[in-house]
């Protein structure tokens, strides 16, 4: 009534205790900057937006805030890690679209160490069509020599930056608005490995990203009174995708369920029939039934989170009525 605008909480499951993922980035990057001389930061023209102000205010020189010039941001970190460093290079996922040429050929190419932090990764609430981060899993896939995170925690987001200094070539790591989440209750990331985050006996749910915070709420008041009968994986990379855990879910389940904060066409559902595909090809098993639960082949209007949410059937409401229907399949 005043004129002020009120923060929306754009992360379902979140707290205003906790900070927001940009923060996590900022103050995460800030401290392995302190340790790693060799870490820069880029941004093109949002560095309080990406919180790489942080590290900018106690670092200005190793901080380059390029311009709106997404594609020059990529190249121009591409040029440094050519030299030795590491660039952080920080966009949000709807802009990262206009570097993909820059990412295929000066950073994946020549497998430069460049670590693509991906800010505003799927829905993103109150700035129109244009800036749902919902294309980078499904554009980024194909792309050889890329490494592929999504964090479901405040603790998987700083240990995947962390990682990421380790890695030998480009990796990249998505992550939403609005305020992240904790917990503390699941195991160290490991390139390349997900978690099982609760066991069940029917139906196995997949998750990536933050996303997965809902699933688990879904999956906890759905198996109340019916016998503990859903799995939830968290899977945290697409690339390289947990083929041990594949395996495992379709020795062990007649149907799975993929979650995924992006488009269906491409992500972690195309990724998991895939790999299910090829070894039922080679094994001559029987596959599972695999239900994809993200954004059908559609551009997201303008709305808040929690309403787009609701129409895309990705909010707790929605992802307990897939469940459902997967049980009596």
């Amino acid at each position: 009534e005043n004129g002020e605008r009120k923060a929306e909480s754009t992360t379902m499951g979140d707290s205003a205790s906790n900070p927001l993922w940009q923060d996590v980035f900022g103050n995460t990057l800030l401290e392995l900057a302190k340790g790693n001389q060799r870490i820069v930061g880029v941004t093109p023209a949002m560095p309080s937006g990406c919180s790489m102000n942080i590290m900018q205010k106690e670092m200005p020189k190793r901080v380059f805030d390029v311009g709106i010039a997404e594609g020059h941001a990529v190249t121009f970190s591409a040029g440094m890690a050519k030299s030795g460093l590491i660039p952080y290079c920080n966009i949000y996922s709807s802009f990262m679209q206009r570097a993909y040429d820059n990412i295929i050929h000066d950073v994946a190419l020549p497998n430069l160490h460049v670590v693509l932090c991906i800010d505003r990764a799927g829905i993103v609430g109150n700035d129109g069509a244009t800036h749902h981060g919902l294309l980078d899993l499904a554009y980024l896939r194909p792309i050889p020599n890329m490494v592929i995170g999504a964090p479901m925690t405040r603790a998987d987001l700083q240990q995947m930056l962390r990682l990421a200094q380790d890695v030998n070539g480009p990796i990249a790591i998505r992550y939403p608005r609005g305020r992240s989440v904790n917990r503390t209750d699941l195991p160290p990331v490991v390139l390349g490995q997900g978690v099982c985050v609760k066991h069940g006996s029917e139906v196995a749910v997949l998750s990536i990203g933050a996303i997965g915070n809902t699933v688990l709420e879904a999956i906890h008041s759905m198996d109340i009174g019916k016998r503990n009968l859903f799995a939830h994986y968290d899977m945290r990379w697409l690339k390289p995708i947990d083929e041990i855990i594949l395996t495992e879910v379709a020795q062990k389940f007649g149907t799975i369920v993929t979650v995924e904060d992006g488009m269906v066409s491409g992500g972690l559902g195309s990724a998991v029939l895939e790999f299910l595909s090829d070894r039922t090809s080679y094994t001559n098993t029987p596959m599972p039934k695999v239900i994809r639960l993200g954004v059908k082949d559609q551009f997201v209007e303008h709305g808040s989170t929690k309403e787009l949410y609701h129409l895309l059937k990705l909010d707790k409401e929605g992802i307990c009525e897939s469940l459902l229907q997967a049980l009596e399949q």
